[in-house]
Parts: structure tokens; C-alpha cells; sequence
């Protein structure tokens, strides 16, 4: 029995395509083995922001030989019924065998397949599986046919077992596979050499890369947590966000910056939704008021200052947003004056009622419902 390891490197991988493509690559795989008569133990498969991996475990050195038989047409049958049969069968008219039926003597046809070698069988699949996959959305890019994801740098294919492992034949729109890949983009060690799973996983680990999704998002809701607690403070729970940021980091680094004073008093949902939407930010409340008082963003790197850069350069883009937000949630607040100069003036330039509650004009509980609508990026009331 032998191992298999497969992995397809790519440019950045969207997060939310990486999911479906782990499970399209071992149904493609896994499947296209056993149809042509290979078995296995066990498979798995891992996904970084630049990698797709598959590893199987237990998978037979050769396909077993096959044979089977067909009945065909009676031998007193016309021509034209017995070459039709000649030719689903790929055999000659002197190969087929004569035997007694009910009817009469029929023709049988006794077809034999030796068994293949694995890797001519993987490379086969492997090769088929990428040409195929379902992308929801792809790309060509150099002179080449091929369509994936983001452009394809290189293949990764090594079968191993007890006597070693080798690389497994295989050419891809120019991309041939071999037994080597690399790590973090900043903080990688170059292309290594790999023979195995156990072997490359802890490569990739010295090479800053975790390869599980689960242990990145437990790395990421941790040191969250962690940040928060140290000052007093509790992150908002987001499964959809933490599942969202797994898949955009390959080494997370977690790190906790302040909200300034002036933006706390916009509503929890208007700065959960700002951070949440443009940022990837996880929101941090205090736990005895409730309020939105922090965030942790991720990085994908360590850094000599601690991400303190990072960090500063997250703040000023997020003031942006939020300052954006505060505009509509005070503007129309106030009365809308900055969208139009005279929210007491209808489109035609006549007086708009001014008791509340009346129609054409907005009472404050409508106001402040549009002013959050528009602070959330929604649209007018």
C-alpha cells in the first residue's frame, strides 16, 4: 500500500471558494481512482489562501485485472448486427468464442484488462480532475488553455511507501509536477523537498503555514480572546467572519487596536456592520455596557514591531469608514439639511408638513431607522 500527496499551488484562493473546492478536489480524485480500479484507506483535504492538498492513505499499487464477458448477437445474425458488436467490444471476429443458447449459437465476447500501475492511473485522474474543476469563477492567463482560479504555479504529486517515494508523471498545460513547494509568502524558507504527508505539514509549519482551516480559526478565535480578556474586554462571536478570515491568512496573527472616543457613540450594529462588511474586523465590547469600544483585524505576517504598524495603518483606514458612517447617522439625524439643504421642502419647492406623524414627512423614530439603514451602507429609508 501507498500514500498519496497532492497539492495544487495557486495565487491567493478566495475564502469563500476554498471550502467547496477541498471537497470538489477529493470527489474528483477519490472517485476517479476507484473507477479505474484503485482503493484506499482513508483520504483528507486541507486548503490554504495559496493552496489546495489532498492526502490519501492506503491506496493499492495497481489496479486489478478484469475480465468480463458479453453476449452478443446470434452467429446466424446479419453482418451488419455482428460488426456493430465488433466494435463495441474492440475485438476481431476470429476472437469472439461461439456458444450454445436457447436460440441458437450466440456469439460471446471475453474481454481482459490487466491490471495498471498507480501512477499511471493518478496522473491520468490528477490531470483530468484539474483540467475539470468547478469553479464557480476562473481564469486564463500566459499562453496557455488552462482555466483556474487564480494563475496555477505548481503541482505537487508524490506517491511513497515503504521503499521511498517518487515523484508521480504528470503534465499540466506546461506545469509539470514534482516534489517540491514553499511556504509563507513573507516568512517561507523557499521551495523545499518533500516525501510525505507527516513530512510536509511539518515543513510547512517551519515555513509559517498552518494547513488546517480548524487550527487557524482556533489560533485566530484564541489569541482574540485573549487580547480582549487583557483588557477587560469581550469579542463579539462571529462563526461566519472567523470562517471568512481563516481563509485569508495562512500564518494568523491576531492583534486588538482601540475604537476613537468620537465614533462609540454610534449604534453597536452601524460599527459591527462597518468593521464586520469593509474591514474583516471582529467587533470587542465591554462587557458591562454592551458597547463597541475595540476591534481585532488579522495579519498574515509577524512582524519586528509587533504588528504596531499594521495596527496604525487599520485604525486610520477604519476612522475613514466610520467617519463615513457617523456623516449619514447624524446627518439625518439632524434633519437630512446635507443631502438636500432643505428637508422642509418637498421636490416641487412647497412646504413639507410639520407635525409628526404626518405623510411626506419622517417623525424621528423613521429618521433615526433611515440614518441607520444609511450608515449600513442600505440605502434611504
Amino acid at each position: 500500500m501507498s500514500d498519496l500527496l497532492i497539492e495544487l499551488f495557486s495565487e491567493e484562493i478566495p475564502a469563500r471558494m476554498q471550502g467547496a473546492a477541498r471537497e470538489a478536489l477529493k470527489k474528483l480524485v477519490t472517485d476517479g481512482l476507484v473507477e479505474a480500479g484503485l482503493t484506499y484507506a482513508s483520504a483528507g483535504a486541507f486548503s490554504t489562501p495559496r493552496r489546495l492538498v489532498l492526502a490519501l492513505e492506503g491506496l493499492s499499487a495497481e489496479s486489478r485485472a478484469v475480465r468480463e464477458e458479453r453476449k452478443g448477437p446470434n452467429t446466424t445474425a446479419p453482418a451488419a448486427a455482428v460488426e456493430g458488436f465488433l466494435r463495441s467490444t474492440g475485438l476481431t471476429l476470429d476472437q469472439l468464442e461461439k456458444r450454445a443458447d436457447k436460440k441458437g449459437e450466440v456469439f460471446f465476447a471475453v474481454i481482459e484488462k490487466p491490471g495498471r500501475k498507480a501512477p499511471a492511473i493518478i496522473a491520468e485522474v490528477l490531470e483530468a480532475a484539474i483540467r475539470n474543476f468547478p469553479w464557480p469563477k476562473s481564469m486564463r492567463w500566459g499562453a496557455g488553455t488552462l482555466r483556474w482560479v487564480r494563475p496555477l504555479h505548481s503541482i505537487l504529486c508524490v506517491l511513497g511507501d515503504e521503499g521511498g517515494a517518487q515523484v508521480v508523471p504528470l503534465s499540466v498545460d506546461g506545469i509539470v509536477a514534482g516534489n517540491t513547494t514553499e511556504g509563507h509568502r513573507f516568512m517561507g524558507i523557499g521551495r523545499f523537498t518533500v516525501t510525505g504527508f507527516d513530512d510536509y505539514a511539518a515543513k510547512l509549519r517551519r515555513a509559517h503555514v498552518m494547513l488546517d482551516v480548524a487550527e487557524r480559526e482556533a489560533a485566530i478565535w484564541s489569541g482574540a480572546t485573549t487580547l480582549a480578556f487583557a483588557s477587560g474586554l469581550e469579542v463579539v462571536a462571529d462563526a461566519g467572519l472567523l470562517a471568512e478570515v481563516a481563509g485569508l491568512v495562512e500564518w494568523p496573527v491576531p492583534l486588538m487596536g482601540r475604537i476613537a472616543d468620537g465614533f462609540l457613540g454610534l449604534p453597536a450594529e452601524v460599527l459591527q456592520t462597518s468593521m464586520r462588511e469593509h474591514q474583516k474586523f471582529f467587533s470587542v465590547k465591554n462587557p458591562k455596557t454592551g458597547r463597541i469600544e475595540g476591534f481585532v483585524t488579522v495579519a498574515n505576517i509577524e512582524t519586528p514591531d509587533d504588528g504596531a504598524t499594521i495596527l496604525k495603518g487599520n485604525q486610520k483606514v477604519l476612522a475613514a469608514r466610520l467617519s463615513d458612517a457617523r456623516f449619514f447617522w447624524e446627518n439625518d439625524l439632524a434633519g437630512g439639511e446635507g443631502r438636500d439643504g432643505r428637508m422642509g421642502r418637498g421636490a416641487e419647492g412647497g412646504d413639507l408638513p410639520q407635525q409628526a406623524g404626518q405623510p411626506g414627512r419622517p417623525d424621528r423614530a423613521d429618521r433615526g431607522a433611515g440614518a441607520r439603514n444609511r450608515a449600513l451602507g442600505r440605502g434611504g429609508c
